[in-house]
């Protein structure tokens, strides 16, 4: 059992104590900060002087553990890494650390999850930017046992040992520690996230929201999970802009936003990104590769750089596109948001195991002040990643029954000329709520291999027609596609489901869970003939 704390601080990163060698914690260690609790070990790590030296770390009443001094990854650069034995969830803890160098101290110190947030400008995007601002700002008192962090937006050409630059190191979750300036502090949808996860676990929970805006998955993936993807010649050379790395440059956050946490024991991280690589072809293309690419070597790194104890299939969520543009446009947003899935059309899927996904195509704000590529709602996206994460992360199968539902199966009767989608995994009641949405591609044909070759997957195309649902009920959905496959193309050669850049107005789109609002998210298929 913890303490809920009634003091709220705010504090600015210091190096946690007596600095007056280069012994101190590496910067994303500080007073306030959540470490991960059991059954993981958790990591504690800095900088020293001198190798060999002894390091011991002691957490009251838990015992000491000891350690040495040894040479870093970078020349010159001396460190110390420390796994504390598992600690259940709570506190306050004060942990010492001594050498012969001196004595640093972490304060205020609870073990809990550990998630980082990550991602473009959707991530980056600050409370005091959200819908209903001012009183999601003021209920950031009610929730001190949540703790953040929040590195500066940098580049590097190298992976960085430690962070750059920090907006703020580990603070109590408050109304000045989360209200901060727009694009700053705190991320919107980190946070709205966290506080669900708080409410239901009710145990401690540290935010790292690391994103920087305008960014490509390229940038934040290691030169290891590119090279599964791309050549060498597909690698643009590293860019530069008023005298700094330019955040385009592929691996250049990754050096300087994640590389320097690898070390730091996690739970879990949630992404929201893609905008960015929906131009041009070949980034949108190969995306459906570096964007799995990236989690694995993501998974991979955090746990061999913690000694195993970030999971290798730590849980992945992320934001499937939201609506952009207003009207019926068919842009290759449609091909991001399928990508995203490594082209399955739901997550967790055989290629992205352990992930999860909240879909937002619904969640358009063609007025947002910032934007329309910045929607404003980020509440619905983090209740949507909170319901996938305790059903993915936390092995919450009770709520399986609120989850998006998505086909199971294809019925179709060939004399009517409809098509049947049954939705019986979705362990729920479905509803409807417009009679639009899907369409269908006819061909002319029956001897086609591959109706691919006849409707285009993601381009405005006059092969794709406007299919009504004729029939629904809790289980299923039937449309009719009479009208559409006419005489010269009588065949029906695909199915989609949602395709364009903002399918619909604000929760508006055709098929949802009743219980609890989830969207049916947008798919393709293409039959065989």
């Amino acid at each position: 059992m913890f303490t809920l704390l009634s003091v709220i601080y705010i504090s600015f990163f210091t190096f946690g104590g007596e600095a007056a060698s280069s012994f101190k914690f590496a910067s994303s260690y500080g007073d306030h900060m959540v470490l991960q609790q059991s059954p993981h070990k958790s990591t504690i790590w800095g900088f020293a002087s001198t190798v060999g030296e002894t390091v011991t770390v002691h957490v009251p009443g838990k015992g000491s553990v000891t350690t040495a001094t040894r040479s870093g990854n970078d020349p010159g650069v001396v460190v110390w890494t420390a796994q504390l034995p598992p600690m259940d969830a709570g506190g306050p803890y004060t942990i010492t650390v001594t050498s012969r160098e001196g004595k640093l101290t972490l304060s205020d110190v609870l073990f809990g999850d550990v998630w980082v947030c990550s991602g473009q400008s959707n991530m980056q995007f600050t409370m005091n930017m959200a819908n209903n601002s001012a009183a999601e700002i003021n209920d950031a008192d009610n929730y001190p046992n949540i703790r953040l962090f929040t590195p500066m937006q940098t580049t590097s050409i190298k992976p960085e040992a430690d962070f750059l630059e920090l907006h703020h190191g580990w603070v109590v979750s408050s109304r000045e520690t989360v209200g901060g300036k727009t694009w700053q502090y705190f991320s919107a949808l980190c946070f709205m996230y966290g506080k669900h996860l708080y409410s239901t676990l009710k145990y401690p929970i540290g935010l790292v929201a690391t994103s920087y805006g305008g960014t490509l998955d390229e940038a934040w993936s290691s030169p290891d999970a590119l090279d599964k993807c791309l050549s060498k010649n597909e690698i643009p050379a590293i860019k530069y802009k008023n005298g700094t790395v330019d955040p385009s440059t592929y691996s250049s956050l990754w050096n300087a936003m994640v590389y320097p946490l690898l070390n730091m024991t996690i739970y879990g991280a949630i992404w929201y990104q893609g905008e960015s690589n929906t131009w041009p072809q070949q980034r949108l293309d190969s995306y459906n590769c570096t964007f799995q690419a990236m989690i694995d070597d993501w998974r991979r790194k955090f746990s061999d750089a913690s000694g195993g104890q970030t999971s290798d299939v730590f849980p992945f969520g992320f934001v499937q596109l939201a609506g952009f543009r207003k009207g019926r446009i068919a842009s290759d947003w449609s091909t991001m948001r399928w990508h995203q899935t490594a082209d399955y059309g739901y997550a967790p899927n055989d290629r992205m195991k352990n992930t999860f996904m909240a879909v937002a195509m619904d969640l358009p704000d063609f007025k947002s002040p910032f934007g329309s590529i910045h929607p404003r709602d980020k509440q619905d996206i983090a209740e949507r990643l909170y319901i996938e994460a305790m059903i993915v992360a936390y092995n919450r199968t009770d709520m399986l029954n609120q989850r998006g539902p998505f086909p199971s199966g294809f019925t179709e009767v060939l004399n009517k000329k409809t098509v049947t989608f049954s939705y019986t995994d979705a362990n729920a009641t479905i509803e409807m709520r417009t009679n639009n949405g899907f369409e269908v591609c006819c061909v002319s044909r029956k001897d086609i291999s591959d109706t691919r070759d006849f409707c285009p997957f993601a381009s405005p195309s006059t092969q794709w027609k406007d299919a009504p649902i004729t029939a629904s009920d809790s289980t299923s959905v039937t449309i009719e596609y009479h009208s559409a496959c006419t005489s010269s193309n009588p065949y029906l050669g695909g199915i989609r489901y949602e395709w364009l850049e903002s399918p619909c107005d604000m929760k508006k789109c055709a098929v949802y869970n009743k219980l609890s609002g989830s969207p049916a998210p947008p798919f393709i298929h293409f039959v065989t003939l």
